[in-house]
């Protein structure tokens, strides 16, 4: 769930309205949201009274009007409405890396698997996160306009398959 490489024309764009994200900072709060989230998620969404397919299905609406954005080249989310400074912070650790659809893959997996597995897997998806921030001007010279461009619109779509897979895999569960 964390698509850092399809991301990376909107980071890119938020360098360019922002100025620099601090790479370091935006991987080492990524882990600790995640972390943190991963051990008391559960207990965060029971406090709102919230289930984890309504979680999931509100975590797909949100991807596919990501998807729908990277893919029809609209904006519908304001990424730089924070103060100034801040995008290292929000957007780009919230929601860009640790986001609903995240959330709710983390809570998925811990259903699922060993919470080692689970946390091998954050630092794993970190360090890439970290190398992706930290390399995304070399990538928008390698890549160049046009490979930014059909990066942007091919992870669009990704995005908007996994949102559709969240959303009508968790339906059933909304119905009843």
């Amino acid at each position: 769930m964390i698509d850092i490489t399809g991301l990376t024309p909107v980071v890119i764009d938020l360098q360019q309205k922002s100025g620099p994200i601090n790479a370091w900072k935006a991987s080492i709060y990524s882990l600790v949201v995640l972390v943190l989230f991963l051990f008391a998620g559960g207990q965060v969404l029971d406090l709102f009274n919230v289930d984890i397919h309504s979680f999931a299905a509100a975590g797909g609406i949100v991807i596919f009007l990501m998807g729908i954005e990277m893919t029809l080249g609209i904006e519908i989310f304001r990424y730089t409405d924070g103060p100034k400074g801040s995008t290292t912070l929000v957007p780009v650790v919230f929601p860009l890396i640790a986001g609903a659809g995240t959330f709710t893959a983390l809570l998925s997996l811990r259903a699922e698997y060993n919470i080692l597995n689970i946390l091998l897997g954050i630092v794993a998806n970190i360090l890439i996160v970290f190398l992706v921030l930290r390399n995304v001007s070399c990538l928008e010279r390698i890549l160049g306009q046009g490979g930014i461009y059909v990066l942007r619109k091919f992870f669009g779509i990704i995005l908007l398959a996994i949102a559709v897979r969240l959303f009508v895999s968790n339906l059933p569960y909304l119905a009843a």
